[in-house]
């Protein structure tokens, strides 16, 4: 009997994006730049950051974090990714996918949580600006990003625990390229229907929450704004233009897969790229692109160079 309940499956057989082998060569140099480009940009801003004494500030200092786990996140999946594209047999062993499952959700779950304190240091800038240095200093600057952490590792684990308990012993083609929960619960040798539901409200409580929070302090800051004068308030919907547009992109793909599921495979691998290829690249480009102290920063260093 115990030998029933344990896990059969050593490995997984990822189907990659396609079916298609020319297709798939063709798709290895693209994504091998964009990749490139996501660790040189986010790396590049988290240097620059540390290195720019005008830059050692809150807002700047959580700008570093979410860089540096944009990197992470994209470090999960992407490189297996790219390796898979050249290769004709796409596994991953039974614990790669379960530290992908962990890490993907420790790093998402972290920078839901790290938007959220984004949006209240804006809050804090824009609606109380007097009392901005005394309530975002550096303590608690750095007390707000531990919690972020904390609550993706905890988000994370609750997860894993959850897949752990699952049996597998038959199906092992997940069609994807990397190890989604519902794609591998669809494996299992058992029925998943509550364990489903009680993992899509875990992650769906995370994402709503801090989505709605997300919400509420944009739209009190958009209303606060309105009552300034003109160029303030143009410099601080540029700032929260910022904020928004990564927002939007972030929690877009999450709310399609996880809350809104549509079971179309063209459209879950499109998201699922988006979300872990696409998207910690357009983050650093977007700060990048929109905020004058960056550009100013990177423009010193050209100079001194």
């Amino acid at each position: 009997m115990e030998e029933a309940n344990q896990t059969v499956v050593s490995e997984f057989i990822f189907q990659g994006l396609c079916t298609s082998r020319e297709l798939q060569i063709f798709l290895l140099l693209p994504f091998s730049i964009l990749y490139l480009m996501t660790v040189v940009g986010n790396l590049f801003i988290v240097i620059l950051i540390i290195t720019d004494h005008h830059l050692h500030s809150p807002m700047y200092f959580l700008l570093a974090n979410l860089s540096f786990i944009d990197f992470c996140l994209s470090s999960v999946t992407t490189p297996k990714l790219i390796i898979d594209l050249a290769k004709y047999n796409k596994t991953i062993s039974f614990g790669g996918c379960m530290s992908q499952i962990l890490c993907v959700h420790f790093f998402a779950g972290g920078e839901m949580v790290l938007l959220v304190t984004m949006a209240y240091d804006r809050y804090v800038a824009i609606c109380r600006p007097l009392h901005y240095t005394s309530i975002v200093d550096r303590q608690k600057c750095i007390s707000l990003i531990l919690i972020s952490w904390i609550i993706g590792f905890v988000h994370a684990m609750s997860q894993l625990i959850l897949i752990l308990e699952l049996r597998f012993c038959g199906p092992r083609m997940i069609d994807s390229f990397f190890c989604d929960i519902p794609l591998v619960m669809k494996l299992a040798c058992m029925n998943t229907d509550t364990l489903g539901f009680v993992i899509n409200a875990d992650s769906g409580v995370l994402a709503t929450t801090c989505f709605v929070l997300l919400l509420i302090s944009y739209s009190y800051i958009l209303l606060t704004v309105q009552h300034h004068s003109k160029g303030g308030s143009s410099k601080a919907l540029s700032t929260c233009a910022s904020h928004i547009i990564v927002v939007v992109l972030f929690f877009g793909p999450v709310i399609f897969i996880y809350l809104w599921p549509v079971s179309i495979t063209w459209v879950d691998k499109f998201l699922a790229v988006f979300y872990s290829v696409v998207t910690p690249l357009l983050n650093p480009t977007i700060y990048t692109l929109r905020n004058k102290d960056i550009k100013n920063a990177i423009k010193k260093l050209i100079n001194h160079m």
